[in-house]
């Protein structure tokens, strides 16, 4: 088994993009300041990197899981362009009174239940100790505090700035 890795987590809209309500169309996507920055930053250092997202868009019946895939999938592909990776996307279609009935369910993945979070670490081997997830709603956070890892909310600016405080406020994230 591989030694264990240290990761962030992100939250997608509003951290990584900017927040367009049920955003699914790749001309709508909008990155945040900074975000494929970070992202490229946090990979040189050797986090793995996870985004983990609640997409009730597609239980409401606004876009379909396909419409989602697309747009992670393009997302992926620039941030490996401007030298970041993203490990993998995780994400909850659910939501109880959704007007799909295949996704209009009481599950364990919709934040701020840790679903998502535990399925990663599930499948690639995490360090909590080192690892943290960044969100910009508290139910993020409280996801994160959920699965055993630090949360910390980002609500607005440029998002490698954060982190790059975010790590020297956390000396012992950077010296391992």
């Amino acid at each position: 088994m591989d030694m264990p890795s240290k990761a962030v987590f992100f939250d997608r809209d509003g951290v990584l993009n900017v927040d367009k309500s049920y955003l699914y169309k790749i001309e709508e996507l909008e990155w945040v300041d900074g975000a494929k920055d970070a992202v490229k930053f946090l990979t040189e250092l050797g986090y793995l990197i996870f985004v983990v997202t609640n997409q009730s868009g597609i239980a409401r019946g606004y876009y379909s899981c396909d419409d989602m895939l697309k747009l992670h999938q393009y997302m992926t592909e620039e941030i490996i362009k401007s030298g970041g990776k993203i490990d993998a996307f995780y994400y909850c279609p659910h939501l109880p009174n959704g007007s799909v009935p295949e996704y209009a369910i009481e599950c364990d993945c919709r934040k701020p239940k840790p679903g998502l979070l535990l399925k990663a670490m599930a499948e690639f081997a995490v360090d909590k100790e080192k690892s943290f997830l960044i969100g910009d709603k508290m139910r993020d956070v409280e996801s994160a505090k959920a699965a055993g890892i630090k949360g910390y909310l980002f609500e607005q600016g440029n998002l490698l700035e954060f982190i790059k405080k975010l790590l020297i406020k956390e000396e012992n994230l950077l010296n391992q």
